[in-house]
């Protein structure tokens, strides 16, 4: 078996020996080798050609964003951003993803467990060594026409969007909910991603979109031209009471190594939502949404996959596809549009 070949940049020795040790008990990865800084990461990636580079952002003599951008421009690499849990972190990361980074995970600490770590670490590793970095730069280069048509509704009443995402998501749910119009039925998200990341990433989705978007908080109602996002590190399900829909923060176990879970929100859109509901799944490594997916289809809701051409990993939607819980397989920049003909 030919293993994933990673190095680690980071000027931290601990997380270096911890990435280290954790990865050697995945038995089709391995660290050829660690770097404190990007210019003993650059000659090593020359010298090893790793598969995978994780990488900090906050480090002496050269910042880990500068280095990924040259590393993009001249030796385009999967790249898994590593930083700390804090605000300004969520924030760096998320520069770090439009300079086409693949995915971000947090350091081990007081909220974020080694083991929680390892488990996603490997999983995200492994979901960046099939990612086609020629395909990825065609999509962070596209530009959607100018004229393409404005979405629009006229109806909203008692309607529910799903969307759930894990690798190169970040991207994909951008270039869809940039194209909903403002009075378009609640939208509810899980994308893989951990705690204060989601803040950040909330926040520049709400810069960019005709809705709005937040990181979801217990008890937050679901409604017309709002977006909630699952907040990094907890599961997020929807509830209803009466003619309101509401959702749920709570923690739990991790679900297909996850939390937040798709599945766990599809399967509460499936009990609460049933036909008022459309589901979609877009690029990811993994089963994460399959199951659910069936149960909300199963349940009356009418369902979506992102098509294999657009994904960064066409993980997630294979699986749904196979599980038959899908009712549309649609390219990423066609999927508001259909989402508002099944609405």
């Amino acid at each position: 078996m030919k293993k994933i070949r990673v190095l680690v940049v980071d000027d931290s020795a601990v997380v270096r020996k911890v990435f280290s040790e954790e990865l050697s008990y995945e038995k089709d990865i391995e660290v050829v080798a660690t770097a404190p800084d990007p210019y003993v990461a650059r000659d090593k990636i020359v010298a090893l050609k790793p598969d995978v580079v994780t990488l900090d952002v906050e480090m002496p003599r050269m910042d880990g964003i500068t280095f990924l951008k040259k590393l993009m421009r001249y030796f385009p690499l999967p790249v898994i951003i590593v930083s700390s849990l804090t605000k300004a972190g969520g924030a760096l990361a998320m520069e770090a993803m439009d300079s086409g980074a693949i995915d971000v995970i947090c350091k081990p600490g007081e909220a974020y467990s080694v083991g929680d770590m390892s488990a996603q670490l490997a999983e995200k590793i492994r979901a960046a060594a099939h990612v086609n970095m020629a395909q990825r730069a065609l999509h962070l280069a596209a530009v959607r026409p100018a004229n393409a048509p404005k979405l629009s509704l006229t109806k909203t009443t008692n309607k529910l969007i799903a969307i759930g995402a894990s690798t190169g998501g970040t991207e994909a749910l951008k270039d869809v909910l940039m194209q909903f119009p403002p009075n378009t039925p609640g939208i509810m998200i899980v994308q893989h991603m951990p705690a204060n990341f989601t803040t950040s990433f909330a926040e520049r989705l709400n810069s960019l979109c005709q809705i709005r978007v937040k990181e979801a908080q217990d008890g937050d109602s679901v409604v017309p031209g709002t977006a909630l996002l699952a907040p990094g590190n907890f599961h997020m399900v929807l509830r209803r009471s009466g003619a309101r829909y509401y959702v749920n923060i709570k923690s739990g176990p991790l679900v297909c190594y996850q939390r937040p879970a798709v599945d766990v929100l599809f399967n509460s859109v499936a009990a609460y939502g049933g036909a008022n509901a459309v589901g979609v799944i877009l690029t990811g490594m993994g089963k994460d949404g399959a199951q659910g997916m069936l149960k909300m289809k199963e349940a009356g809701a009418q369902t979506i996959a992102q098509d294999e051409k657009t994904c960064v990993v066409f993980g997630m939607p294979k699986e749904a596809i196979a599980a038959g819980g899908v009712d549309k397989v649609v390219p990423l920049l066609d999927i508001p549009g259909e989402v508002m003909k099944m609405l």
